[in-house]
């Protein structure tokens, strides 16, 4: 038999963004009050409709940029000022995700440093920084529903984020160019929530081969006296991991 597209129901296809980022010692996500049904009124994800000519990698990349100014960082390249780690985290497809139609949603997780505080476009009523434990709840208290599933896709980028600076130099993601070990630590201590012993955390980032590289300049900006300064390394997997601590 011939093959009959009108056989199949059609569906759309979104790209939905985790975007992660460490603002005063706290792991925060990207969040948007919708300003539009379904759904209005409640915070969820920032994403959007992929267009007919975007493959899945550049409709993330241009919702990135919309909501954040933030453009893609190449890993072949040196890191602009206003780039970003992306890469895609899962596929969500339950057929009641979404009220008004079908729709299946590739999220994506982008990774930055401290950002400034966004502007809410589109749909959206406002835009906000949020301490992940406030979306997702903490010690057992439920925090209010975002829309659709994104209280799942935001669980699931968190601990993507979370398992993969274990084994990978990911955490210098969340950091400028240059940057303290102290820094370092802090971003590590955020994304886990835990509290880390400075000199074990310093003996083990400085000891593992391709991590940091010394830039040969210090830093007074966390105050005391001056910090050495690094930048990431050319290693992609930490060897030995960084093992995560019991919380």
């Amino acid at each position: 038999m011939p093959y009959d597209p009108s056989a199949f129901p059609p569906f759309a296809v979104t790209v939905d963004l985790v975007v992660l980022t460490v603002r005063r010692h706290a792991l925060c996500a990207l969040a948007v009050r919708r300003g539009e049904p379904p759904f209005q009124g409640r915070w969820a994800l920032p994403g959007g409709f992929v267009r007919g000519d975007e493959d899945l990698a550049t409709a993330a990349a241009r919702e990135l940029a919309e909501e954040t100014g933030l453009h893609v960082h190449d890993p072949a390249c040196p890191a602009p000022a206003n780039a970003a780690h992306l890469e895609q985290l899962a596929t969500y497809g339950d057929p009641r995700r979404d009220p008004r139609m079908r729709v299946v949603s590739v999220a994506h997780l982008a990774l930055a440093p401290d950002l400034p505080a966004p502007r809410a476009g589109g749909d959206a009523h406002s835009v906000r920084w949020a301490p992940v434990e406030d979306l997702l709840g903490q010690d057992g208290e439920e925090a209010a529903p975002l829309a659709f599933d994104h209280a799942r896709i935001l669980a699931d980028g968190v601990e993507r984020a979370r398992s993969k600076i274990e084994y990978s130099s990911l955490a210098t993601a969340f950091c400028p160019q240059e940057f303290t070990v102290g820094e370092l630590r802090r971003v590590y201590e955020a994304v886990w929530g835990v509290a880390l012993d400075p000199r074990n955390f310093h003996r083990k980032v400085t000891g593992t081969p391709g991590f940091l590289v010394p830039t040969g300049g210090t830093t007074t900006r966390q105050g005391g006296r001056p910090a050495q300064l690094f930048r990431a390394g050319g290693a992609t997997l930490l060897n030995p991991p960084m093992l995560r601590p019991e919380a």
